[in-house]
């Protein structure tokens, strides 16, 4: 199976999601997947005003997202490590990823080399990559949020409750897959 996920280390939905991700990959199952930055910050941007990856002073997750971009696009290897890692800073430990120092520790608590991808950062790729991805997501797909799932022509925006839970994951994505389903919400979470 081939698709795509949303992300932004903001949100511990999105981390939910792409965790199960990851495992199911590491687990060996047969998906091609492309992990797709979206920017929650950009969303809250007004018609008109500076998008936030133009921005001299980042949005929050802005920074973090262009550190996995940069991660992802130069050092494949090492995304899987570095993305579970900046989602942990966040969530886990509670700390501000809008602070490189913290950025800095996430990718190298997993092995990669933080002055290498401060570099790529500091080139400007990874916020042109961002700026394209985030736009093609919303006027391709209509993306409003992460994590959302792509399969060929279909996006569906899913919330998993739990973490890391792939099971939960192949069944959503038979969903994605089915065309004839609009809309599946629940009326108040169970708990």
């Amino acid at each position: 199976m081939e698709f795509a996920v949303t992300f932004d280390y903001l949100c511990p939905f999105a981390r939910n999601a792409n965790e199960a991700v990851l495992t199911g990959l590491e687990q060996g199952r047969d998906w091609r997947v492309a992990f797709r930055p979206f920017s929650l910050a950009q969303v809250h941007v007004d018609d008109g005003e500076v998008p936030v990856w133009d921005r001299q002073e980042a949005a929050s997750g802005v920074l973090a997202l262009q550190w996995g971009l940069a991660v992802r696009d130069e050092f494949p290897d090492l995304f899987p490590g570095v993305h579970r890692a900046l989602f942990a800073a966040r969530h886990d430990r509670g700390l501000d990823i809008k602070d490189e120092a913290v950025l800095r520790d996430a990718v190298a608590s997993v092995g990669a080399d933080p002055d290498a991808v401060a570099e790529v950062v500091a080139g400007g790729r990874p916020a042109k990559t961002l700026a394209t991805e985030h736009s093609e997501a919303v006027e391709r797909w209509e993306v409003f949020g992460v994590p959302t799932f792509i399969v060929g022509d279909e996006a569906v925006f899913i919330r998993f409750m739990e973490r890391d839970r792939v099971e939960d994951l192949v069944r959503a994505l038979e969903l994605v897959a089915w065309t004839n389903l609009n809309e599946f919400k629940r009326t108040r979470v169970p708990r």
